[in-house]
C-alpha cells in the first residue's frame, strides 16, 4: 500500500504548517533572549543563567520542527510516507495535548492548531492509501533482520531506563509533585509550550516501546517509528550530556551508586543509543521477495496447442 498523490501533497502541506508553528515560536524566543547559545542552553535544561526574558519553547519544539520538515519531504518522495505521517501525527498529538489546559493563551491556541494538523496527518495516513498498481510505485520494504533486531533491543532497553527514572522520581518526590509532573501544576516550572516532564516521559516510553516491538517483528512501519524514536533519544542525549558537563557531574560517573553518576551514564546512553538506532534503521530495507512458483491448486491453465489439431 502507498499514498495517493493528493494525500502526499496534503500531508506535506500539513507538516509544513506544523514546522512553521514551531519556527515562529523559536524565532520569538530568539528575539527575547537575544542569543542562540542562550536558547540552546535553556533547551538543555539550564534555566539559572537568564537575566531577562524567558523561553516559551523547550527541546521538544526544535525536535518537532526537524521531524515535521523531514516528514514533509518523506510525504512527497518516500515509499514510507504513510507510516511517517502516522508516526509524526501521533507523537505530535500526544505532546501537544497538555497545551489544552495551559494558562497561557498563546500556548492554548498553538495546541489547538497543532492538534488539528496532527489529527489530519493521522487521518491521511489511514484514509489516503491506495494499492500499488504501477510499475514505478514501490511498496514499503521491511528492515533487514540484523539491524532491526538490534535496534529493537536497544529501544527496549531505553524503555526500561525511562521507566526506572520515573520510578526513582516517584519515590524521591512528594505525591503532589509526582502528580503535577504528569498533569501539570504549580509545583512544576516549565516553558509555556513544554509538556509536563512526566507526561513527556510517558509519551517517549510509548514511542520507544512501539518502535521496539515493530522493529523486532520487522514491520513495514518500523523504520518511521524507529527513526522518530532515535531522533528523540539523540536530541535528549545531546542536551543531557551538555547539561551534565556544565554542571560538572561527569566526575561522578565513577560512583554509579549516586543519582548524579546515573544521570551522567543515562545521558551518554541516550546519545549513543539514539545514534545507533538512527544508523541501523536509516539503511536500505530488505529486498522485496521474488514471487515463487504457482501452488499446484492454482497453476495457470496450459496454453492451447499450436498449430491446433483438426477439430480443435
Amino acid at each position: 500500500m502507498t499514498l495517493t498523490r493528493p494525500a502526499r501533497l496534503t500531508g506535506a502541506a500539513l507538516c509544513a504548517a506544523l514546522a512553521l508553528i514551531a519556527a515562529v515560536w523559536i524565532l520569538k524566543d530568539l528575539a527575547a533572549l537575544g542569543s542562540p547559545a542562550d536558547l540552546g542552553r535553556y533547551w538543555a535544561g539550564d534555566h539559572h543563567f537568564l537575566i531577562r526574558g524567558r523561553s516559551a519553547t523547550s527541546l521538544v519544539d526544535p525536535v518537532l520542527l526537524a521531524v515535521s520538515a523531514a516528514t514533509a519531504v518523506a510525504a512527497l518522495r518516500s515509499r514510507h510516507a504513510a507510516s511517517a505521517l502516522a508516526a509524526t501525527g501521533a507523537v505530535t498529538l500526544a505532546l501537544r495535548l497538555p497545551g489544552l489546559w495551559a494558562t497561557d493563551s498563546g500556548a492554548l491556541v498553538t495546541a489547538l492548531l497543532a492538534l488539528a494538523l496532527a489529527a489530519g496527518l493521522v487521518a491521511l495516513a489511514a484514509a489516503g492509501r491506495s494499492r500499488v498498481t504501477t510499475s514505478y510505485e514501490q511498496p514499503p520494504t521491511r528492515p533487514r533482520t540484523g539491524p532491526a533486531v538490534t535496534a529493537g533491543v536497544l529501544l527496549g532497553v531505553s524503555v526500561l531506563v525511562a521507566v526506572a527514572w520515573e520510578a526513582y522520581w516517584a519515590v524521591e518526590l512528594p505525591v503532589e509533585i509526582t502528580v503535577d509532573r504528569f498533569v501539570g501544576g504549580r509545583s512544576v516550572i516549565k516553558p509555556a509550550l513544554a509538556p509536563p516532564p512526566g507526561w513527556l516521559s510517558l509519551v517517549l516510553v510509548a514511542l520507544y516501546g512501539t518502535a521496539a516491538v515493530s522493529a523486532l517483528v520487522r514491520a513495514r512501519h518500523s523504520r518511521a517509528f524507529g527513526l522518530l524514536a532515535g531522533v528523540f533519544l539523540t536530541a535528549g542525549g545531546i542536551a543531557d550530556v551538555a547539561r551534565t558537563g556544565r554542571n560538572e557531574l561527569v566526575g561522578h560517573i565513577g560512583d554509579l551508586a549516586t543519582a548524579p553518576g546515573m544521570e551522567v551514564l543515562s545521558a551518554f546512553f541516550g546519545l549513543l543509543v539514539g545514534g545507533a538506532v538512527l544508523a541501523l534503521l536509516a539503511g536500505r530495507g530488505a529486498p522485496a521477495a521474488v514471487p515463487g512458483p504457482y501452488p499446484p491448486h492454482r497453476m495457470p491453465p496450459p496454453a492451447p496447442p499450436y498449430p491446433p489439431p483438426p477439430g480443435w
